[in-house]
């Protein structure tokens, strides 16, 4: 049997470094070439043991035992949301995990899930402190961070700001999410106690340390669970179809389990069913190459042995879909391999909502990243697709803008608008959100939504109307009927134009039908202000309504309801007030505590 190489996956908040400490270690320049330094897609790179062996050096002595893997598959993931459709079926596709922190920032919400995530699916992991060159008086260089740490004697300063990042940005919430946790170098049984490695992707200190720890404790995990040995056809995820030039349409995935022969036939998930194709080449990036962005070309093999990164070149993978489970199987265990995609497809489906908004991405992976990030805002889906913004989309988000104005939205990510839809998108006015960053878009998204929202709120509550109490001026009656004319001022509230009058009987008055200020007709007049009122209606003045007396803007109990309850913060205080004592009012004229409540 052959040996299986374990699987690392890198976890980590979006900023805090993940990709630069595999730069770091692979030598490579994949993070300066991401969509705003940030990791979009899954990668794979293979790190051989002689490598490892090599960069860690006398440090392997601690681990008191001799390596045997064949060395380790990391997978760096856009965030905890890609590592959660990494997945096969029962579990994580990680055998183990970097969780990358930031010891100056300390963890964050997305940390945090990270953590969630990783206990959810029971996948052990260490943590790798990073960024301890930007710890004040701190003196970092390239090498073991164990030796760094003794000479760092003449900066004392430096040791108390170093324990008090480790202990507050680390150590603490880790206890407090119920994680035993301590510098790597103080840890006793490494299976009870999550090991911190304090790291920096900038200078390359701790890199040993880290690489020591993951290959001592994959070794470790894997041994107790028996998963060391490889054996049966393979089992893999696809990460990305590419066009290869002479190969045609080739797919880029992870091997997680047994091996993959040339020869055999790939068996995986495609919009309309399950493809079977027999595999024409398998090739192999080089060892500390980037699956995303290699720098040499890749190697044709005739096996690929478990947990590997391979591109897969057959014929008719044109509709094969990113992030799709696949079998690479002999021609005798086809029909068993389709049972087993259809199964996992089926677990993979994005739920949709009766109503909502439209998604679409590039691969499954990202898909149901993005839907999660936009659950998690409670936002409804209607419908989640895998690739470009069609003609038809644009007409399918018109109609559901028809329920709801707030559903004619497209969210797009790192995926093509084609120009007969944008020539859609104008025509019924459909939002469209596209960038190549999941959490950005979101963001983008949400602020959107809530100045639609509050847009909506100000248009309804303008609708309604608006509390005022008012007296009447003593000497200001100008007209006593017919309109009724006379000078008031607004106690509380805003009067406008059009608003039924009553006494504090409840008797109606009448209608305000024009207000005038300093002899210039204006729709409202607010409180402290002095103005003249016409009243249409069959009101006298000085019989129905006399000098200092008090009339209320009537207002419905449905109407004042709203105000209340929906839009009480949107009011002024004197608004407020002018609803409060106009409430108090009916209440005690129609003997009832409860009105308008």
């Amino acid at each position: 049997m052959a040996l299986r190489c374990p699987i690392v996956s890198v976890l980590g908040h979006v900023d805090h470094g993940k990709t630069s400490l595999l730069d770091k270690i692979r030598k490579t320049r994949v993070a300066a070439r991401e969509a705003g330094g940030i990791t979009q897609h899954i990668g794979a790179s293979e790190i051989p043991i002689d490598v490892i062996k090599k960069v860690c050096g006398n440090l392997l002595q601690m681990l008191k035992a001799d390596l045997t893997i064949p060395g380790l598959l990391v997978i760096d993931t856009p965030g905890h949301e890609a590592f959660t459709s990494l997945r096969k079926r029962g579990g994580a596709l990680a055998d183990i995990a970097i969780l990358v922190v930031d010891i100056n920032e300390g963890f964050k919400p997305q940390t945090i899930e990270a953590v969630n995530i990783l206990r959810q699916y029971k996948t052990p992991f260490v943590v790798a402190a990073n960024k301890i060159d930007l710890i004040p008086g701190w003196n970092s260089k390239e090498g073991p961070f164990v030796l760094n740490f003794n000479e760092q004697n003449q900066h004392p300063n430096a040791l108390t700001e170093f324990e008090i990042r480790l202990y507050e940005n680390i150590i603490k919430p880790l206890n407090e999410m119920g994680f035993n946790a301590d510098l790597f170098t103080r840890v006793e049984d490494i299976t009870k106690t999550v090991c911190i490695i304090p790291v920096s992707a900038k200078t390359g200190e701790g890199i040993p340390d880290l690489l020591m720890m993951i290959a001592g404790l994959a070794q470790k995990f894997l041994e107790q669970n028996l998963k060391l040995d490889v054996e049966g056809y393979a089992k893999g995820t696809v990460l990305e179809v590419k066009e290869e030039k002479g190969l045609g349409k080739t797919i880029d995935a992870i091997i997680y389990d047994g091996i993959a022969r040339r020869g055999d036939y790939v068996v995986v998930g495609g919009p309309n069913g399950i493809v079977v194709s027999k595999i024409k080449a398998l090739l192999k990036p080089k060892p500390l190459d980037e699956m995303r962005d290699p720098r040499d070309k890749f190697k044709p093999v005739n096996e690929v042995v478990a947990a590997a990164g391979v591109k897969i070149a057959a014929p008719n993978l044109e509709n094969v879909i990113a992030g799709s489970p696949l079998r690479i199987v002999p021609e005798d265990k086809i029909e068993e391999a389709k049972e087993e995609i259809m199964k996992e497809i089926e677990e993979a489906t994005i739920e949709t909502d009766e109503e909502g908004i439209l998604i679409k991405a590039d691969t499954l992976g990202s898909l149901e990243a993005l839907a999660n990030e936009l659950r998690k805002i409670g936002v409804k889906i209607k419908k989640a697709e895998v690739g470009e913004v069609s003609k038809k989309d644009v007409i399918e988000v018109a109609s559901f803008k028809q329920v709801n104005p707030l559903y004619g939205v497209i969210i797009a990510f790192n995926t093509k608008i084609l120009p007969d839809a944008k020539k859609e998108i104008e025509k019924y006015d459909i939002k469209v959100f596209e960038g190549n960053i999941i959490y950005k878009l979101v963001e983008d998204y949400e602020e959107w939504l809530k100045a639609e929202l509050e847009k909506m709120k100000l248009g309804e509550m303008a609708k309604l109307t608006k509390p005022a109490v008012i007296k009447l001026l003593p000497g200001c009656i100008f007209r006593q009927k017919n309109p009724a004319i006379c000078g008031v001022e607004v106690l509380y509230g805003t009067l406008r134009v059009g608003v039924p009058l009553m006494r504090e009987d409840g008797r109606r008055l009448g209608i305000v039908k024009e207000i005038q200020n300093k002899g210039e007709s204006v729709k409202e007049a607010k409180v402290g202000e002095q103005v003249s009122i016409a009243i249409d209606g069959n009101v006298v003045l000085g019989r129905h309504i006399k000098e200092n007396d008090l009339m209320y803007v009537e207002i419905s109990e449905n109407e004042v309801r709203k105000l209340y309850h929906d839009y009480i913060n949107e009011l002024r205080g004197d608004e407020q007030e002018a609803l409060y004592r106009y409430m108090e009012l009916k209440q005690k004229l129609e003997n009832n505590p409860f009105w308008g409540r």
